[in-house]
């Protein structure tokens, strides 16, 4: 199988990591390959903010969760059950990750809404072929409500977060794929 294609089959939502920092070479060369995303008019949009501070990282679970809570609240049954299991950790948002890399970039158009997304497929593909897990957790968005965290990490006025991205080695092997549907496919010839 052509080894692009494999890794992108292989690619999966990590949520349990190795209490084990990834080192800043791979950290980079995985960001750089963020960095290498289509970007309309070569706008590049985007940057980057990494926490691995476990201290940083427990303000943001603490300015999260409230939040967090409230939104889970709102969401269908059968969801909130799904997420109860998670909910037991004392960080169900970001699972003790070793590194988070936000993603930030403008609210919308060229360099955000239509180009971030394919910076995070890019960083979650990139670290899956270094053998590190990745998870794109929206939840993790939660913690700018509080202006000390916003503040740490630089989000200015008309800025949005893509992501963020959890990355770390996986704690035992990958999840197994959840089976996919096939292809719907309409050719016109």
């Amino acid at each position: 199988m052509n080894p692009v294609v494999d890794n992108i089959k292989k690619r999966r939502s990590v949520r349990e990591y190795e209490i084990k920092p990834i080192p800043k070479d791979i950290l980079k060369e995985i960001i750089d390959a963020g960095n290498y995303a289509p970007t309309g008019a070569g706008a590049q949009g985007w940057r980057f903010v990494v926490v691995e501070s476990e201290s940083f990282r427990k303000k943001m679970v603490e300015a999260g969760l409230p939040a967090y809570k409230q939104w889970l609240s709102k969401m269908p049954e059968a969801f909130q059950q799904i997420r109860a299991q998670r909910d037991m950790s004392p960080d169900p948002i970001y699972y003790f990750a070793p590194a988070i890399v936000f993603v930030i970039g403008p609210g919308e158009g060229v360099g955000g809404d239509y180009d971030c997304p394919m910076v995070c497929e890019n960083i979650m593909l990139a670290a899956r072929s270094f053998g590190i897990g990745s998870c794109w957790v929206f939840i993790g968005q939660f913690a700018l409500k509080d202006e000390e965290v916003k503040k740490a990490l630089e989000i200015k006025h008309g800025e949005k977060v893509y992501g963020p991205i959890l990355l770390g080695y996986p704690k035992g092997d990958f999840p197994q794929a959840n089976p996919k549907k096939p292809s719907v496919i309409k050719w016109i010839e």
